[in-house]
C-alpha cells in the first residue's frame, strides 16, 4: 500500500500536533477546518493524512490502520483519538457508545450564561436536511435527552470563556444547548451568533478528554492547547 508523500512542512506540523501515541492510540490536536473522517467533500479526512504520515515516519510498506471512534464537526478543533488497531477500534467505540469517556471542551460564547455555574437539560430533535439540532424544555417524539454541565471560566466585555462537560453526546450538543439559552458560540452562525469567524469556525475546543485506556487498563487525561488569548484580551 502506497500513501503520498508529506512535505517537509506538512510532516513537521503533524508531528508538533500528536499530542499522544503508542502502539494503540493516537491523539490529535485538530485545527478548525479539518475533517477527522472522510465526508461528501473529497477533502482528504485526518485519518488519511496521519495514515500517511505513519507510514513515511515509520518507513512501513504496509497497510497503516487508523480507525475513528468519533468525530469532531469541522468547524471545532481540539482532541480528535485514533484507533491504531481493529481491536482498540471496537474496544473505543463501545467505550464512546456508552459514555465511558469523559469530555470537556471550552468555548467563547457571545454571551454570559447565568448563573456562571450549572447543568443544562434540553431534550434534542435533529433535522438531518438542515443538519441542525432544536431544543426543547419537554420530551417529545424523536427527541434525546441533552445534558452538560457548564462553568464560566473567564469574562470580556465581549465574550465569555466557558467550561463545558458533556453528560451526553448528542449532535450539535453544546452549540444547540448554549444558544438555547441565549450564549450562542461566537463564529457560529448556524445557532445564533451575530457574525462569522474570519477562519470559518466556531469558538468550540474539544479541551480535554480522560478515559481508561482501552488495552492497558489504566486511567489517561489527554489535553490539547488553544491560544485564545487575542480575543480574551480584548
Amino acid at each position: 500500500m502506497e500513501y503520498r508523500e508529506l512535505s517537509e512542512s506538512e510532516y513537521q506540523d503533524i508531528a508538533s500536533r500528536i499530542l499522544y501515541e503508542d502502539n494503540h492510540l493516537l491523539v490529535f490536536n485538530k485545527r478548525v477546518g479539518e475533517i477527522v473522517q472522510g465526508d461528501k467533500t473529497g477533502d482528504e479526512p485526518l485519518s488519511e493524512t496521519l495514515k500517511a504520515f505513519v507510514a513515511q515516519r515509520d518507513a512501513k510498506p504496509g497497510r497503516v490502520f487508523m480507525g475513528v471512534p468519533h468525530r469532531l464537526d469541522r468547524p471545532v478543533s481540539g482532541i480528535a483519538v485514533f484507533a491504531k488497531t481493529s481491536k482498540c477500534l471496537e474496544r473505543l467505540n463501545e467505550m464512546f457508545r456508552t459514555g465511558n469517556v469523559n469530555k470537556t471542551y471550552w468555548a467563547l460564547t457571545c454571551a454570559r450564561p447565568q448563573p456562571a455555574e450549572g447543568e443544562l437539560r434540553h431534550f434534542l430533535v435533529r433535522n438531518e436536511r438542515q443538519n441542525k439540532s432544536y431544543a426543547y424544555s419537554a420530551a417529545r417524539e424523536g427527541a434525546k435527552e441533552a445534558r452538560l454541565r457548564y462553568r464560566v471560566l473567564e469574562d470580556t466585555e465581549r465574550y465569555h470563556l466557558v467550561e463545558v462537560e458533556l453528560l451526553t453526546g448528542r449532535h450539535h450538543q453544546i452549540r444547540c444547548q448554549l444558544s438555547a439559552i441565549g450564549c450562542p458560540i461566537k463564529g457560529d452562525l448556524k445557532y445564533g451568533a451575530p457574525r462569522s469567524n474570519p477562519d470559518g469556525g466556531i469558538s468550540l475546543h474539544a479541551r480535554s478528554l480522560r478515559m481508561v485506556h482501552p488495552v492497558r487498563k489504566e486511567e489517561v487525561v489527554f489535553e490539547a492547547p488553544v491560544d485564545w488569548s487575542p480575543i480574551l484580551k480584548r
